[in-house]
């Protein structure tokens, strides 16, 4: 206990002074318990000495105890190796006669076995002489049984001299089958009641004998079998092409009257599978001699139905025996075909009568991989489809042009009946043409891919390029020819384009019909390249195709363009023709700006509906481009502009600018018409800006053209001043000073910084205009934009007074603004 815990026990124990009596029995028994302890400790101190000493000796004990066991093992192994070898002299000899008995017993047993191999051979012998079949066959069994005994023992004369008589027997017994066999289907198994029982058994011979003896005889079987139907088929009469369906009827028929005769062979055996294997490769090899000593092309009806008949064949033989994998789809769709009489009459035969179409064709095997498969089981590697109608494939270019023919034919009747028109309640604005082009070509496809998905669909595929490409040609004539402007001069077209509405209809008409035949014709060789051969699928590609209906695609649209233009320099020619400079007041907008807004009120809202955000994005970008920028040059063709002049065609100018602003609306695709806006703003804000530098004085014109119009050449400022009505003498000061100053000046021009409403002029060029004046001049073009777009005409006439009282002012900010 530390200092305070031994001082609160003490005050625990006396917690008062009366405790303190109990003092001295305390201290009492804390001696007493004090020696009683010095007393335990003693003790045992004492008895750990004594433990010491008795550990020590316990230790000596168990030494000693452990080097008497050591040396107790030491002669116990020493006695062990002893007695080991005392035994080993004992079974010396035993050993000797253990390895003597077991030599016994084998030569003993192969005694047995040789006495009963000669004697098995003995009673083969006499069981093939006598063609003692079935006995033969389990003789043979136990004798090969037997022969694997001896294998060791082959350089034996006795074991050779009984291998080669066994081997001699196996050989007659060979011939003996042979022969038998060769009897059957001669018509001898009718007469003979026990042939068919003989010959079964005969094959449980030919099962025990090699197996290179069962592949023999089934081969020379089969080629017997079939020594009739060469002679029947090469013969002049049946070796043609139209005679090709009685060739699988014939082995049809073979196989259905022969069945219960070949029911003798064993059915691991497979002959009626290697049968119609060896039919299927002589019937090739002849097709392809017919095909080949045909002096002139094959009539397609003829060739068509002759493949059809062998893919029908093929798919028989491979749902009977296995084999092969090929889709099959149910045909919905009847068949028109324009080929000739006879064609279609020979392929809605064979629509009507066979619905299966085939959709996924692996190709013919060669004969030297053939050799190689295994054979003996149907489906183990053989593949009955295109074992013979591949042999077709190199001949059916007579097919594909045909084919050509035909959709070439379709494609010049569909568009000589197209309307060139849209049904009313039509989901899709495309011409009916396109869809139906498009079906027919489906059809064309599903015709082919159930003949052949090589070369030929491959080809039929280059056909569809050549059709859709002339689809394209089509409708890029359709387009009205010519064109002017910026967009025609681009193009390198020259001309004028007129439209009708309906005119514009057909262009928009012919654009979406090129987009659904880009989509369209991209499926087309998706859906191809799953069906065709892997090794041409690389070459299936639309791209070619889908930039000619791009190409019709722009065209069209710049059509469009080229059409609005014209209308629109009809309307410019008529502001040419405005006597500007006669004009003696400013009043309602002009009638050519009256005529662009019904123009462009009847063509846009069409044009919106019928065309794509995209596409309709296009024309607005290539209407924007061409529009502001003829407007602009157009100035320069008009005569001399007078003060009223410049204001009424300022008026205009502001009235066409909110007019081609207001197109998006028009055609409900405001979306992505910012940029079409800003550049419409920024066009027309350069032809508002070359009416100021008209309205502005003589002495300040220079400066007022490089600041408003920067880019300005020479030449246009010279024409500049002829609108202003200036003589030649006068002007050419003006072109020297300004041409010594040169064409612009460095500070921002006002023109360039706004993108939608038209700037003031600098103040430096309007003799540091007061607030007030700024206000009135944003009021005018404010007053001329709300003209444009149809405001009240009493706003107009408060403008008008204006005017007027201008010119009986010689200050105020209308006459500074138009300094007249």
């Amino acid at each position: 206990m530390d200092k305070s815990s031994t001082l609160d026990y003490i005050n625990q124990m006396f917690p008062t002074e009366a405790s303190l009596s109990g003092v001295e029995p305390l201290m009492q028994k804390i001696h007493s318990e004090i020696r009683r302890i010095d007393a335990e400790i003693l003790s045992a101190v004492r008895q750990q000495s004594n433990s010491g000493t008795k550990a020590k000796e316990d230790l000596a004990t168990a030494t000693s105890a452990v080097e008497e066991l050591m040396y107790k093992i030491r002669e116990i192994k020493t006695k062990a190796e002893q007695s080991e070898t005392m035994v080993q002299e004992i079974c010396r000899d035993i050993k000797k006669l253990d390895f003597a008995k077991k030599h016994i017993t084998t030569t003993i047993t192969a005694l047995h076995r040789l006495t009963m191999l000669v004697s098995a051979i003995d009673q083969l012998q006499v069981m093939a002489s006598k063609r003692h079949y079935k006995e033969a066959a389990a003789q043979l069994e136990a004798v090969n049984q037997l022969c694997s005994h001896f294998e060791a023992y082959r350089d034996i004369p006795k074991i050779t001299e009984l291998r080669e008589k066994f081997k001699n027997i196996k050989q007659i017994l060979k011939s003996h089958v042979f022969s038998d066999f060769s009897s059957l289907g001669t018509g001898k198994e009718s007469e003979e009641t026990n042939l068919l029982q003989q010959l079964s058994d005969a094959c449980l011979v030919v099962d025990a004998l090699e197996p290179s003896v069962r592949e023999e005889l089934v081969n020379t079987f089969c080629s017997r079998e079939l020594t009739s139907y060469e002679q029947i088929f090469e013969g002049a009469e049946l070796a043609k092409l139209d005679k090709t369906e009685r060739r699988y009827a014939w082995i049809k028929r073979r196989i259905r009257t022969n069945e219960e005769i070949w029911k003798i062979f064993p059915s691991s055996w497979h002959v009626p599978y290697r049968l119609c294997i060896l039919f299927c490769k002589k019937t090739r090899k002849q097709i392809e001699d017919i095909l080949s000593s045909m002096q002139e092309k094959p009539e397609v009806g003829t060739l068509l139905l002759a493949l059809q008949r062998t893919l029908e064949f093929e798919d028989e033989l491979a749902e009977k025996f296995g084999g092969g994998t090929r889709s099959k789809e149910i045909v919905n769709d009847k068949e028109d075909s324009d080929t000739g009489d006879n064609n279609s009459q020979i392929v809605l035969d064979i629509r009507k009568k066979y619905e299966r179409k085939l959709a996924a064709h692996q190709g013919a095997e060669t004969e030297e991989k053939d050799i190689h498969k295994d054979l003996s089981v149907p489906g183990a590697g053989f593949n009955f489809r295109g074992i013979i109608s591949s042999c077709f494939e190199p001949h059916l270019t007579v097919y594909i042009e045909l084919e050509e023919k035909t959709l070439m034919e379709h494609l010049e009747k569909l568009i000589q009946e197209e309307t060139w028109d849209i049904e009313e309640g039509s989901q899709n604005n495309v011409l009916s043409s396109s869809m139906q082009l498009f079906l027919i070509i489906k059809r064309s496809l599903k015709r082919c891919s159930a003949l052949t998905k090589n070369q030929t669909l491959f080809n039929l595929f280059k056909v569809f390029q050549r059709v859709l490409k002339a689809y394209a040609t089509k409708l890029y004539a359709k387009l009205p020819k010519g064109g002017s402007g910026i967009v025609a001069a681009a193009t390198g077209i020259d001309g004028q384009i007129k439209t009708s509405d309906r005119d514009e209809r057909i262009i928009c008409y012919i654009v979406n019909s090129a987009e659904y035949c880009h989509k369209t014709s991209g499926e087309l060789a998706e859906s191809i390249s799953k069906i065709i051969d892997p090794q041409f699928t690389d070459g299936v590609d639309m791209t070619e195709v889908q930039d000619e209906f791009s190409a019709v695609i722009t065209k069209a649209l710049v059509t469009l363009v080229h059409g609005l233009e014209t209308k629109f320099d009809i309307e410019m020619a008529a502001m040419t023709r405005i006597p500007w400079n006669t004009l003696e007041s400013v009043g309602d907008q002009s009638g050519y700006v009256n005529n662009i807004n019904l123009m462009l009120n009847n063509s846009i809202p069409v044009l919106g509906s019928l065309l794509s955000s995209i596409y309709f994005q296009f024309f607005l970008d290539k209407l924007a481009s061409s529009l502001g920028p003829r407007f602009f040059s157009n100035i320069f063709k008009c005569r001399q502009i007078s003060e009223t002049g410049a204001q009424q065609m300022l008026l205009d100018t502001q009235a066409i600018k909110t007019i081609l602003l207001d197109i998006p609306s028009l055609a409900r695709q405001t979306s992505s018409a910012a940029n079409y806006t800003k550049f419409v703003s920024r066009e027309m804000s350069k032809a508002e800006a070359l009416l100021k530098v008209i309205l502005s004085p003589v002495d300040s014109v220079a400066d007022t053209y490089r600041a408003l119009l920067p880019e300005g050449t020479p030449m246009e400022f010279q024409r500049v001043l002829e609108l202003k009505g200036l003589k030649k003498a006068d002007q050419q000061s003006i072109l020297d000073d300004f041409n010594k100053h040169g064409p612009g000046i460095t500070q921002p021009p006002a023109s360039v910084a706004p993108a939608v409403a038209p700037a003031a002029p600098p103040p430096a060029l309007l003799n540091a205009a007061s607030a007030g004046f700024i206000a009135s001049g944003e009021d005018v073009l404010t007053r001329a934009a709300a003209l444009g777009r149809g405001a009240a005409s009493t706003g107009f006439k408060r403008f008008l007074a204006l005017t007027e009282a201008a010119k009986d002012r010689k200050d105020g900010p209308f006459r500074k603004l138009f300094n007249a």
